[in-house]
């Protein structure tokens, strides 16, 4: 048999590590076509299928268990090697929701941009996000929903406590009436007010938004100027909590947390500057006290 050519075994390795040859296709930044004649040359020169097509994506066989088994640490060092010595434009792909990712990600992110890391992000809600992570078009997401897709891991890295808050003079309105107080909110279904509600309260809220704000920084904002209550992700004001721009309406035994997992495509970790960003969001999340 001649010696296999590389690409091939490259374009089989992310083939057996995302379980799709779309997500392989976009990883490696061919056509889905090109993946699949690809995997065909390989199978025709081993002379036995790899992988199984299914409705969604594609299963190893054995042989190809065996293959990715013998061939994927070799793979693995030498785009380290090359990656290492020779400069490279390569884009760490990551996406998470607005306001966490603007406040709290990118300040950890500095010193790896600083020190060249070439970076691209997504902003918008879990489940899209994770769609693009499986699908190949980004590296790394945080997410508010824990990933149960193949060919995706996830750690826990920060869990995300919510609070009832105001301006300190409507927080006496508050105090003294309850209802009439107008609320902030970040849609019009109040799917954050509503949970605390339900939490704290054991019941639905009662009120409607006054202000609707799609985004939690612009809801921040609103209640700091006074336009009313809203409940918001401790630490998006917890600055302001501390200046005393803003106070908490409630002390709950048990308030709302919604759990933050860093999930990663199993074949992005091969690349040096994937590895390298997970590694250190990591070990930034876990140093942090409040996460």
């Amino acid at each position: 048999m001649s010696p296999l050519s590389l690409d091939l075994l490259r374009t089989f390795l992310a083939v057996h590590r995302t379980g799709s040859l779309t997500a392989a296709a976009q990883t490696l930044g061919l056509s889905q076509p090109a993946v699949t004649a690809q995997v065909k040359t390989l199978e025709s020169a081993l002379d036995r299928p790899l992988f199984d097509r299914l409705p969604r994506g594609v299963a190893p066989t054995p042989a190809a268990d065996e293959l990715a088994r013998r061939v994927a640490a070799a793979l693995d060092a030498l785009d380290e090697v090359v990656e290492s010595e020779l400069p490279s434009d390569e884009a760490v792909h990551l996406g998470g929701p607005a306001e966490f990712l603007c406040e709290v990600v990118m300040p950890m992110l500095a010193p790896l941009v600083k020190d060249g890391l070439r970076l691209r992000t997504t902003l918008g809600l879990s489940d899209d996000l994770l769609a693009d992570l499986a699908a190949g078009r980004l590296d790394l997401v945080l997410s508010t929903i824990r990933p149960r897709v193949r060919g995706v891991q996830a750690d826990p890295v920060y869990d995300e406590e919510f609070l009832l808050v105001a301006a300190p003079p409507l927080a006496a309105m508050w105090r003294d009436a309850k209802a009439g107080v107008p609320l902030v909110a970040y849609a019009e279904d109040l799917p954050i007010v509503r949970r605390y509600w339900r939490t704290v309260y054991g019941r639905r809220p009662a009120m409607a938004a006054q202000v609707v704000i799609p985004d939690l920084r612009g809801v921040l904002s609103a209640v700091r100027a006074g336009m009313g209550i809203s409940v918001l992700p401790a630490y998006l004001c917890r600055d302001d909590l501390a200046a005393g721009t803003l106070v908490t309406l409630a002390d709950p035994e048990e308030a709302p947390i919604n759990t933050g997992y860093l999930a990663v495509r199993t074949g992005a970790q091969a690349r040096p500057a994937v590895a390298r960003a997970r590694a250190h969001l990591l070990e930034a999340f876990r140093a942090n006290p409040l996460y």
